[in-house]
């Protein structure tokens, strides 16, 4: 592996109630999180290949902790998301070379398909500073009960010379959702929009 990470976190977070109601089964929302050095960091690089191979390497890594840290087959997940926060000493644009050009295709190795896209946020951050790890269904982007969320921070992280890399893959759409729209049961997958 090409990547030097500090730091691997994984999560996993359950809602059983909401309003009072049951949520049963509980939805289950996995994180996983490398802390990473950026090699680009404090200089300006033209050819930013490095972050490419860095992003397609975590893009697997990440996806397989969260299928893993659900405990469920890869088949099995329904909806994901990524985000990068870039420390001072970078720019932007590492987070994107991490993020776009190949991390989204081990990922929809790790969770047995993923035709629609995968959403990503980005920015530039501090120690401590959060992002939130936005969510949709994994093979069709109009399914509107997994438009989520899940917040990723660090304590320490990202360095100056660092970035955080998160993965979210979900077993479930929002709890208790009823807001319409295409239903998990009338997926097609094939176009990665219904």
């Amino acid at each position: 592996m090409s990547v030097n990470i500090r730091k691997l976190i994984v999560q996993v977070e359950q809602t059983r109630t909401e309003m009072g109601r049951p949520v049963d089964p509980p939805t289950r929302k996995a994180l996983a999180i490398a802390v990473i050095e950026n090699p680009c960091a404090g200089r300006y690089v033209e050819n930013l290949d490095a972050l490419v191979v860095i992003g397609e390497e975590l893009g697997g890594l990440l996806g397989a902790e969260c299928v893993k840290a659900l405990g469920i087959a890869p088949d099995a997940a329904q909806s994901y998301g990524k985000a990068a926060i870039v420390g001072e000493a970078g720019e932007l644009e590492h987070a994107a070379a991490i993020l776009h050009p190949k991390l989204g295709a081990p990922l929809r190795v790790a969770v047995g398909k993923g035709a629609a896209l995968v959403p990503s946020a980005k920015k530039m951050g501090g120690m401590g500073a959060a992002i939130d790890v936005p969510l949709g269904h994994k093979d069709a982007a109009f399914v509107r009960s997994h438009f989520d969320a899940i917040e990723a921070r660090v304590a320490d992280a990202p360095r100056a010379g660092e970035i955080v890399v998160a993965v979210a893959v979900t077993d479930s759409g929002r709890p208790l959702a009823r807001v319409g729209g295409l239903q998990v049961h009338e997926i097609r997958g094939e176009d990665g929009l219904r």
